[in-house]
Order: structure tokens, then C-alpha cells, then sequence
């Protein structure tokens, strides 16, 4: 995910299928989120008004 937030924090995160990442324990994802939507923002992707929602998937 270095390509969407130029920042090494989030190596261990891995896109594994259409809106679907899986994310390593130790990436903040408040930090993720920011940096996601500042990258989808800039391409067009997420309108202003507009959130990224993330959330934990529990087993």
C-alpha cells in the first residue's frame, strides 16, 4: 500500500479483493484511513463530503 500513502507503515497491508484489504496488527487504521482518502481525493476517486469506512472483520 506504499503506492496510495508513501509511507512504509503500511507495507503490511495487502489489497485481497475488490474493497477488501487485509491489515497487518500493527497499522493504525485511523492512520490508513487518512491517508487512503487524501490519496482517493487527489485522484478524483472520493468526493469531499465523502468517508472511507474501515472496519475489523472478527473470526
Amino acid at each position: 500500500m506504499r503506492n496510495f500513502t508513501n509511507d512504509a507503515a503500511f507495507d503490511d497491508t495487502l489489497p485481497v479483493a475488490d474493497g477488501l484489504l487485509e491489515i497487518g496488527n500493527l497499522v493504525h487504521l485511523d492512520s490508513l484511513r487518512t491517508s487512503m482518502e487524501a490519496w482517493f481525493r487527489r485522484k478524483g476517486y472520493l468526493p469531499v463530503q465523502d468517508t472511507l469506512r474501515l472496519k475489523e472483520r472478527t473470526r
